[in-house]
């Protein structure tokens, strides 16, 4: 694939065994790319333990002997929901902070997507900041079906933005993998290239196909692309715009938190804004 993705203002960040960071990187903090950031990975690994306590709870609550079992899940899973909210203030400086970076991407519409997911997702945390607040007691007169859907609209609007900047790179991959397949006369003497011209010729299924080797040859967009269409099955069900039930949303967060760490533990496998 020729040139450089649209959206790719960021430098690439080291991983954590390259021998590039400074030697006592496991004590550094004087460096931005020795830091080991651990809010965000505690944050995942709650949540994929909630969405794993939803997920087996809906498989096991119909089983009269598993009854005991059902309530400690469940009583997992709202203790890992509450314990979430402690990183939400984190969460929304990191927001409103990463909303300003991609505002400066040269990209129009990376910049306009990821800066509306960032500003979106931040008033999502704000939203159930207050929720916390009415849970806590101290504003107990605060509307919570409101606020609820009012985080759940700021979420969900948020993933549309990253599905739409996830579509642009790959409508943008697409129209480079065409001109490459032009610009290459011979196409027979390079596999790629003979890859491209079988799928042009394949009729109704060049599309498909062609999408398929372009997802299989950008892992990171894969990944993400993965994850945002999970993440969506939770808003859709709440704001009743496709009803499913706690076993699908909590699969759904299961992949969508698994996706989260294995991109936390290889910043490479992360599309890059």
């Amino acid at each position: 694939m020729v040139g450089e993705s649209p959206g790719g203002a960021c430098g690439n960040s080291l991983p954590w065994f390259c021998p590039s960071r400074c030697k006592t990187h496991h004590r550094c903090r004087n460096h931005p790319g020795c830091r080991r950031k651990k809010s965000p990975g505690i944050s995942t690994f709650m949540r994929a333990t909630q969405y794993t306590c939803m997920l087996l709870s809906y498989l096991i609550e119909n089983k009269p002997d598993k009854k005991k079992l059902v309530m400690k899940l469940k009583q997992l899973e709202s203790s890992m929901s509450s314990g979430r909210k402690m990183f939400r203030l984190g969460n929304m400086v990191h927001a409103l902070v990463a909303a300003r970076k991609t505002a400066e991407l040269p990209d129009v519409v990376p910049r306009f997507c990821l800066t509306a997911s960032n500003l979106t997702r931040a008033l999502y945390f704000v939203c159930d900041a207050v929720l916390w607040v009415q849970s806590t007691g101290l504003q107990p007169d605060i509307d919570k079906p409101k606020w609820r859907i009012w985080a759940t609209k700021c979420y969900y609007y948020s993933l549309l933005m990253n599905l739409a900047r996830d579509w642009y790179e790959i409508s943008w991959r697409l129209e480079q993998a065409v001109q490459e397949e032009k610009s290459k006369e011979n196409s027979c003497w390079d596999k790629h290239s003979e890859e491209l011209n079988c799928v042009r010729c394949d009729g109704s299924h060049s599309f498909l196909l062609l999408l398929f080797q372009i997802l299989k040859r950008n892992t990171p967009l894969l990944l993400d692309l993965v994850k945002n269409l999970c993440d969506l099955s939770g808003p859709l069900d709440t704001l009743g715009i496709f009803k499913t039930n706690p076993g699908v949303i909590g699969f759904c967060g299961v992949l969508s938190s698994l996706v989260g760490i294995l991109t936390l533990a290889s910043p490479h496998l992360k599309l890059k804004q």
